[in-house]
């Protein structure tokens, strides 16, 4: 299944990327957990292995969203970091809302969240 954002804002009061999907599903992403899941070969390695959680030194905010194509979100995160690229099926894999949570877990997948 194809998915895609119909809506995407920063609430830096809540430290927070929100992201509404075509299909209705809402998304809330914390700043420094999206920054640990970095999807770049600077962040994950030249390698094809799980992506991996790795937390940044210091709080982070998203300065800038841009889309990238019709696939994914570039972010320009407040630590100089923006050369990862989020695709859309990566950031719904992401998302931390218990619906997904419960439907990862029934799947045998991964927890995702600052704690694995």
């Amino acid at each position: 299944m194809t998915i895609w954002p119909t809506e995407v804002r920063r609430d830096h009061e809540a430290r927070l990327l929100r992201v509404r999907w075509h299909d209705g599903h809402e998304s809330d992403y914390e700043y420094d957990v999206l920054r640990g899941y970095c999807p770049c070969a600077m962040c994950q390695g030249h390698n094809a292995g799980p992506l991996r959680y790795q937390p940044p030194p210091r709080p982070v905010t998203a300065q800038t969203v841009s889309q990238v194509g019709n696939y994914a979100l570039g972010i320009a995160w407040s630590d100089g970091h923006w050369t990862g690229i989020y695709r859309f099926d990566l950031l719904r894999r992401l998302c931390p809302c218990d619906e997904c949570r419960t439907a990862r877990s029934e799947a045998g997948e991964r927890r995702v969240g600052k704690d694995g």
